[in-house]
């Protein structure tokens, strides 16, 4: 009974020690659990400081770059002479601005001036305006684009449910896609909604991006300093490249100073071309700006607007595009 009982106690101690055991186990289970979450939870608060702080430093890099744009509307005031072309400091270089230790900042402006606006299809009435169209199609002839109407972009826009031509798409074609959806029947808020048109490829979309914009307004009118080859093509279906490159050369070497400069090219010889939607000045820029900070990197595109009065307003902002500096690095000091 005595030996029953030495027994019994033991095996008591012993499941008290496994318990104790299993307990210790499960509090540093669980205090590894709390580390773990506490060290994601750590990281998360890191990273949302790091992008805000990023995204901070974005809008900054637009209000420097609206500086930039302001500065450059004072300077050809003072010299009287309002003119935007693509040698000037805005448009040559990206800017890089040194951030202490912790990063950089590029910051590049783009010229929306030299592009068709898609906006520019459909007048503020609803009509179709004929000189955009007839623009726009030139463009699709020049780039060699048959898949996609320019009717079809027309559509997209205007509030109607009715095709202008057996060539354009509205609800019918877009509701037979999987998924369906319909037509945007108000203007475009970004030239990414070209992929949605019918009968558009990426291949078609990238050949067009170059060219084209999708500015807030109609009637901006095409800066003929800085539009493209392609755009310059499409103001007469007589134009060739060769011509069209022969402008850009003489552009070059000295932008327009006026308009009757420009329409009184050799290349225009006995064509007839008009000034109507022509000018000498941007109104809408890009500013591509792009963030690197605390090894992270944040992205802004922001769609700005230029005042006839020279003042600097954002239309739209958009965090979503990435590798858009392109041009010539150029630092800026602190100093």
């Amino acid at each position: 009974m005595g030996q029953f009982n030495g027994y019994s106690a033991k095996g008591q101690q012993g499941v008290a020690l496994i318990m104790v055991l299993l307990a210790m186990a499960l509090v540093v289970m669980l205090a590894s659990g709390m580390t773990q979450q506490q060290s994601i939870r750590v990281f998360q608060a890191g990273h949302y400081l790091a992008q805000q702080q990023g995204q901070s430093i974005a809008l900054g890099a637009e209000v420097f770059a609206g500086q930039i744009l302001g500065r450059d509307f004072e300077e050809d005031k003072e010299e009287n002479l309002m003119v935007d072309s693509l040698d000037e400091f805005w448009a040559a270089n990206a800017a890089v601005l040194p951030l202490d230790d912790n990063g950089v900042a590029e910051v590049q402006i783009d010229d929306l001036g030299g592009q068709l606006n898609l906006n520019d299809l459909v007048a503020g009435n609803g009509e179709v305006d004929p000189l955009a169209r007839e623009r726009f199609v030139r463009l699709f002839e020049a780039l060699g684009i048959t898949a996609v109407s320019v009717d079809s972009l027309v559509d997209w826009i205007d509030p109607n449910d009715q095709t202008i031509t057996a060539y354009g798409a509205e609800d019918g074609q877009y509701l037979m896609a999987d998924p369906g959806y319909r037509a945007g029947n108000q203007p475009f808020t970004s030239v990414t909604e070209l992929r949605l048109i019918e009968g558009m490829t990426e291949e078609i979309y990238q050949a067009l991006l170059p060219h084209v914009a999708a500015l807030p307004v109609s009637g901006a009118g095409i800066n003929v300093n800085t539009a493209t080859g392609m755009v310059i093509r499409s103001l007469h279906e007589e134009l060739t490249d060769a011509q069209a490159a022969s402008i850009l050369e003489k552009r070059e070497e000295e932008p327009f100073d006026n308009l009757q400069d420009f329409l009184a090219l050799p290349e225009f010889a006995g064509l007839g071309l008009k000034s109507a939607g022509l000018g000498l000045q941007t109104r809408f820029f890009e500013v591509v700006s792009r963030i690197t900070y605390d090894n992270r990197v944040v992205n802004m595109v922001s769609t700005v607007f230029r005042t006839p009065e020279g003042e600097v307003q954002t239309v739209r902002r958009d965090i979503g595009q990435k590798n858009r500096i392109t041009k010539e690095p150029f630092t800026i000091s602190e100093g």
